[in-house]
């Protein structure tokens, strides 16, 4: 059997098989098709987790990989995965993402790449993360998110707990239910549009269905899917 990406993850106690399946089939969305792009390039994993993508993207030919994340016990998991030469292309830093942006900003750092690989839809100021991005001057941006399919530029607003790890985090002391919004598809286009970005979205629908293994989120036949979002300067201005 041809060894995938996440195998490596089969002994990790965080991730089931379906888990391992999944994030192999993601893998050859998120990452695989980008990899010109990405090779050499300083990318920025917004929201990073254990780690998983940057480790990733490194994988792909990074120059640097810089992530933020808010969990610091997520952060501490990155130091089990495999050695590597070029896991120390990766760094990781616990701090908000909106104030490691301003931080980023204020810097006058730069990214060609920047990932939003989960977090889109754990936020209320969509527009507001996109416009800092933006500010970053990315090359390519890439958002897998959920989203509302529906032809309303509209913002769904959902509740969820602040204790698990996938979930957004507190934004008060004590919080423990926070508020989200889940965006729709001509939300984001619209978004896009007026920060300079084309947008193209990609075709989970290419899949074979035998080979959808953990992935049913993708093909959900109701108002909220999850899809893969992929914003590049516009050709053609403002």
């Amino acid at each position: 059997m041809t060894l995938q990406f996440f195998d490596f993850l089969a002994d990790n106690e965080d991730y089931d098989a379906s888990i391992v399946s999944r994030m192999n089939l993601r893998h050859k969305f998120l990452v695989a098709p980008f990899e010109n792009e990405i090779r050499g390039s300083n990318v920025l994993d917004i929201a990073a987790h254990d780690g998983r993508w940057s480790y990733a993207l490194a994988a792909a030919g990074a120059a640097e990989v810089y992530g933020v994340e808010a969990r610091r016990e997520l952060i501490e998991k990155f130091s089990s995965y495999p050695q590597s030469d070029f896991k120390n292309r990766v760094t990781l830093k616990e701090n908000d993402l909106y104030r490691e942006l301003d931080h980023l900003i204020e810097t006058e750092a730069t990214f060609d790449v920047v990932v939003l690989f989960g977090i889109f839809y754990h936020v209320m100021d969509h527009y507001g993360l996109l416009a800092k991005v933006s500010r970053l001057n990315p090359k390519v941006i890439i958002i897998d998110s959920e989203f509302i399919t529906t032809a309303n530029p509209m913002i769904q607003l959902v509740k969820e707990r602040t204790d698990h790890v996938l979930n957004a985090i507190a934004q008060v002391p004590d919080q423990q239910t926070t508020l989200i919004g889940i965006p729709s598809t001509t939300a984001m286009e619209r978004m896009a549009s007026v920060l300079g970005y084309d947008h193209d979205w990609l075709d989970w629908d290419s899949v074979p269905k035998h080979l959808r293994i953990g992935v049913k989120d993708y093909y959900r036949n109701k108002p909220k899917r999850r899809r893969t979002c992929v914003l590049r300067p516009a050709t053609s201005g403002f």
